[in-house]
């Protein structure tokens, strides 16, 4: 545990940690790798112990992508909602993965499914973070034709988040794949324009876009550096500020 000095140096006390469906699969193909999700429920949990207020939002293309369903023939509506039920079974085993280090969570959908999950009420949401529960957001806005980056950023910036999380595999933006290019560069900082500009693929364009415009920093850092998410809320580790 951190000291109770080192807690007060918290750079955000409220933040929105988006990863993909991929970073659950471990060294897999598909699905769910159970000892990558406890990995990353065990970095949640450690943040949660500083007492931020933590939201997530999961991808699902760990089991079903939209847009690569609707390339192979199928309808393009469709698709999306089959990604969106995607990422409520990620949801659910992130939720036992975090209930079993005794940090309370909840699952919120914006697709009702009252048997599973509770559906989504902002101001319900809001108080759950104020009671210190995980709020996991699942299912995406609702809406085909919108991706869970955009879903992510909404979310942040309905719950008065500080800042988005974007866990990754590689430690900030670069001008290149750095797996491919010895030579790529990293950016300390970033602008959104720069980002939209150069398409350095840190999210979608329209969910940079919506970040822009309400001033939302995003943080991207490495997933897989253990204590990595920790770390940098409290002013250490590597990462790219886009924004802020």
């Amino acid at each position: 545990m951190m000291s109770e000095a080192e807690a007060q140096q918290v750079t955000y006390r409220r933040v929105l940690l988006k990863i993909s469906g991929e970073a659950l699969m471990g060294d897999q193909g598909y699905g769910l790798n159970p000892p990558t999700v406890s990995r990353i429920a065990a970095e949640v949990k450690s943040v949660h112990d500083l007492g931020v207020e933590i939201c997530m939002v999961i991808g699902g293309g760990n089991i079903f992508r939209g847009l690569q369903g609707s390339a192979q023939g199928m309808e393009r509506t469709t698709a999306d909602y089959m990604g969106m039920l995607a990422t409520v079974m990620n949801a659910l085993a992130m939720q036992s993965a975090l209930e079993a280090l005794g940090v309370h969570t909840r699952v919120i959908s914006a697709i009702p499914m009252d048997q599973i999950c509770e559906p989504y009420i902002r101001r319900r949401a809001v108080r759950h973070l104020e009671k210190k529960r995980v709020c996991i957001f699942a299912a995406g806005t609702g809406n085909p034709y919108f991706t869970t980056d955009t879903a992510a950023t909404l979310r942040a910036n309905e719950m008065a988040c500080e800042a988005i999380f974007k866990g990754t595999k590689v430690n900030g933006v670069y001008d290149k794949d750095p797996k491919k290019h010895a030579d790529a560069k990293r950016y300390d900082r970033v602008s959104y324009d720069e980002v939209l500009q150069k398409h350095l693929g840190v999210m979608d364009a329209s969910a940079i876009a919506l970040a822009r415009d309400n001033r939302l920093p995003i943080i991207v850092f490495s997933l897989d550096e253990p204590g990595g998410f920790r770390g940098i809320l409290a002013g250490r580790g590597t990462y790219t500020l886009v924004g802020g």
